[in-house]
């Protein structure tokens, strides 16, 4: 019988067969890899990226660009990613439509946004995976498209997607891994301990990936990226699939990243909890960045309450209440809301002066989700905002900082 080895190149995994006549060492296999992949460097500089890794899984090597990495262009600021108008069009639509923002240092950063907003895109990007049409992403001072070889030494990728293989053990899936970025020996070994007691598993180094549970993989996911100390971690939507525990686990160990290790973090999410997480956020629709702060930010600019009143007729209870108190009043999912100061005086105010007509009511503190409904005009899962709303000064897909 033979046995399955695989290896994974950001998120894709590859299955070799290794026959048990077969005992070539992996360090050999891997040089003979390198050397055939300098030979095709010239050919893959000029290639775009989704090209190299055909190529080299053609090969039977790693889609990383093993080239000697330049020097790293210098930064303009103290950003660690700088992304300047940046563009992407796909043959029908258009994923990002103009988007510019800075990461700092050591900054734990989100991008928010529902299904198609363009955050995937966004991140591929970044991650080296893509191109852009236009514009420009800068990550650790070393250009997306420009040097992606050298960039991808320089950061850590866990997508969404699984990529350990379960049928290895832990300590055999870092191993691999390693060797992908040319760590060797003693110094890999150290590695991995240390990384495996960082995320809480050295105890379990010797179990095989298919007897953890779902929140343990992940942070196998999570040392795998972080083997090769970068300085930057891309993160698309990691907790996935995972319990409450689980995610409360992943949070406050990027937040370890953060503060003891001076990593960059970037994660995609659609979940309002756990944007609130970060340090700060930038929230994407339809391809336009509609708003970029902190949390706390975001939502203090909404300032007051927010009352939603469900009525038997929203459309002409909103005329009204906009004809008798002068404030503005929208219909949103067949509720009257309003963003207002000390909204528990006014929602007295309001019902006396329509009795009857009010058939239910609540008064909150505006969320992110209240954020997203004032930039864009529908709420963060409508795939379409509806016609009849109109909220605040603000129109679907202008851009705010």
């Amino acid at each position: 019988m033979s046995r399955f080895r695989s290896q994974s190149v950001f998120g894709a995994t590859r299955a070799i067969l290794w026959p048990r006549r077969i005992r070539r060492p992996l360090r050999q296999f891997h040089k003979l890899a390198l050397q055939r992949i300098e030979r095709h460097t010239s050919r893959w500089r000029a290639v775009p990226c989704c090209h190299v890794v055909k190529l080299a899984l053609a090969m039977n090597s790693t889609a990383i660009d093993f080239a000697t990495p330049g020097n790293p262009t210098e930064a303009t600021s103290s950003a660690i990613i700088q992304v300047r108008d940046l563009v992407h069009r796909y043959a029908n639509r258009t994923a990002l439509n103009g988007v510019s923002f800075d990461v700092r240092p050591a900054e734990l950063f989100g991008l928010l946004g529902p299904n198609g907003s363009g955050k995937t895109t966004l991140f591929r990007i970044l991650s080296t995976l893509m191109i852009p049409t236009s514009g420009s992403a800068m990550v650790a001072g070393l250009d997306a498209v420009r040097e992606p070889g050298a960039l991808r030494r320089r950061i850590g990728v866990v997508f969404q997607a699984q990529s350990v293989d379960t049928k290895l053990t832990a300590h055999e899936n870092l191993w691999h891994q390693g060797h992908l970025y040319g760590l060797h020996g003693a110094q890999l070994n150290m590695r991995i301990d240390e990384i495996l007691a960082r995320v809480g598993l050295l105890d379990r180094a010797a179990d095989r990936v298919e007897t953890f549970s779902g929140g343990m993989q992940r942070r196998i996911e999570l040392a795998k990226g972080l083997l090769h100390h970068p300085e930057v971690l891309l993160l698309d939507e990691p907790t996935t699939g995972l319990d409450p525990g689980a995610r409360r686990d992943l949070w406050q160990y990027l937040g370890i990243l953060r503060d003891q290790e001076h990593v960059s973090v970037i994660v995609t999410t659609h979940l309002m909890e756990e944007a609130e997480r970060c340090d700060r956020l930038a929230i994407l629709n339809e391809g336009n960045l509609v708003a970029l702060g902190t949390p706390e930010a975001l939502t203090r600019e909404i300032g007051g309450d927010v009352v939603l009143l469900e009525a038997r007729d929203p459309k002409a209870l909103a005329a009204e209440i906009r004809d008798r108190f002068h404030v503005e009043a929208d219909v949103l999912d067949n509720h009257v809301r309003l963003e207002i100061e000390n909204g528990h005086r006014f929602v007295p105010d309001v019902v006396e002066a329509f009795p009857g007509d009010i058939h239910s009511l609540s008064v909150s503190k505006p969320t992110l989700e209240d954020v997203f409904i004032h930039r864009t005009g529908h709420r963060f899962w409508n795939e379409e905002p509806e016609a009849e709303t109109t909220v605040g000064k603000d129109k679907k897909g202008k851009k705010k900082h």
